[in-house]
């Protein structure tokens, strides 16, 4: 993406993803959103004199496992650091993180941008760290809340090399990211509560030149919001260039009611955050077995699924990507071809009607009433002509949603609903109907082809929606034919 005045955009993420453990990446408290202020703390969150710090095995596996999505070579001998800063709601005076030996290095991730066109996003590194306290500032008060029970929740920040150069591919990545951990299990990806963040560090240059002064925009919880900074920092950098203004190096936070971002701190050129080992954790080994442990329980990720819609079940890439979205969708849609093999029909299902049900009701896949198994009944009776496919849609599928127990041909024929093709019979309605519009059969017979829909109506009508729209069709343009 090129700026005004023709300057080159370059962005690099940074990725914070709080990991679904029961327990915190050091300590026994509590791993939960949502409670109440300084709950979830104990003596070794609080970093009382003393106190030592235990790695947490699962924290371990979940990062290895995305590293594993993401084909990234996994370090196998690790040590832990201390990043030394001071904030209210970091206890310690300083955060366990990695800098010299990160748990995960290389590897990326290919998005597809809105013009087909791929592109792989490289990453530097995934590493393992604890989070910070939260510090909430009152407005209007000369005092600062803090709540620590978020320190010490198991992190792993995913940083890409700057090689996006739109908030087009910053967005895309981000969702290829939420969706992935939603599949490993590893973090439920709910930015609006924390469980996913983003940093995003924006600069510009001209073609040719060396990367401009990187600009970071700190803990957007929304990927709208990482679009909407990143647009508005590259306006206010350009502006800049345009007024020979220096750009400088620093840390930006963004207001998501303004659209605007305004500066924290400037960043200083040399690291002042005097990283050391960690001298309370012994360095941890990850031998061969732990790796292929932990690649035995790697599910099939989205876009190996997506690869699997397409080709073995013949969907289009579109129906693909969207049951693919959740895996909860696509776990149902697996279930559901169990029972048949109409493909698509399952997937015009899955994003018609049900979708639908679920939007109304608010609710998740995992809510719905109705078994796989049964939609998949549903579905036969359609597909046999059974049932037609307004009658499925309008009136049986929600009596089963009320009625998950009940079979669909029992449902459909308590709700008289199954089409008779009974030839004698539909015949007969025809000839009735045909027989009633003299005119419009004349029309008919000179030219007039459209009106055989008006005749399906009217038949269908006298039917009450019950007799085979197929057959009917065919003998509607019989008989007429038969007149000439």
């Amino acid at each position: 993406m090129m700026s005004r005045d023709g300057y080159e955009v370059v962005i690099g993420l940074e990725v914070h993803v709080q990991l679904a453990t029961e327990s915190k990446i050091f300590s026994s408290d509590v791993n939960s959103f949502g409670g109440n202020p300084n709950e979830n703390i104990s003596a070794v969150t609080i970093a009382h004199p003393g106190t030592l710090p235990l790695i947490n095995k699962k924290a371990v596996d979940y990062a290895i496992k995305m590293g594993l999505a993401l084909g990234c070579t996994i370090n196998r001998e690790l040590i832990f650091d201390r990043k030394n800063y001071f904030y209210p709601d970091l206890p310690k005076g300083y955060q366990i993180t990695q800098d010299t030996t990160p748990i995960c290095v290389g590897g990326g991730l290919e998005v597809v941008r809105e013009d087909g066109q791929k592109k792989f996003i490289e990453l530097t590194k995934i590493h393992l760290e604890e989070d910070a306290g939260k510090s909430m500032h009152v407005e209007g008060e000369d005092y600062t809340l803090v709540d620590l029970n978020r320190a010490g929740v198991p992190l792993i920040e995913i940083v890409t090399e700057p090689v996006l150069r739109t908030p087009e591919e910053a967005a895309l990545f981000l969702a290829e990211i939420r969706k992935i951990i939603r599949y490993l299990g590893i973090s439920d990806g709910n930015m609006e509560e924390g469980s996913m963040r983003c940093d995003a560090n924006v600069s510009i240059r001209k073609a040719g030149e060396p990367l401009g002064s990187k600009v970071e925009v700190k803990n957007m919880n929304s990927i709208r919001n990482v679009t909407r900074a990143i647009l508005f920092e590259i306006e206010r950098q350009t502006d800049l260039k345009q007024c020979g203004k220096t750009i400088f190096s620093e840390t930006r936070t963004f207001n998501p009611t303004r659209g605007d971002t305004t500066g924290m701190r400037t960043k200083e050129e040399l690291n002042d955050y005097r990283y050391f080992p960690e001298p309370d954790i012994s360095p941890l080994s990850i031998d061969e077995e732990w790796i292929r442990r932990l690649q035995a329980e790697m599910p099939e990720l989205p876009q190996q699924l997506k690869a699997r819609f397409e080709n073995e079940y013949g969907l289009p890439a579109y129906d693909a990507g969207v049951l693919t979205e959740e895996k909860e969708i696509a776990d149902y849609f697996l279930d559901t071809i169990g029972h048949t093999t109409s493909y698509k029909a399952v997937s015009n299902w899955l994003m018609g009607p049900v979708k639908s049900y679920l939007n109304e009701k608010g609710i998740s896949i995992q809510a719905f009433p109705l078994a796989p198994a049964r939609l998949a009944d549903l579905l036969a009776l359609v597909q046999s002509g059974t049932v037609s496919h307004t009658a499925a849609s309008q009136q049986l599928f929600g009596y089963l949603l009320e009625h998950p127990d009940e079979s669909a041909e029992e449902s459909a024929r308590k709700l008289n609903l199954v089409q008779e093709g009974n030839p004698d019979r539909i015949l007969a309605l025809v000839e009735e109907v045909l027989g009633q519009h003299p005119d419009k059969v004349k029309a008919y017979l000179n030219g007039k082809k459209a009106l055989t829909g008006m005749f399906m109506g009217e038949v269908m009508k006298k039917a009450g929606g019950t007799i085979d729209p197929k057959e009917t069709s065919r003998l509607i343009i019989e008989t007429l034919e038969s007149k000439r």
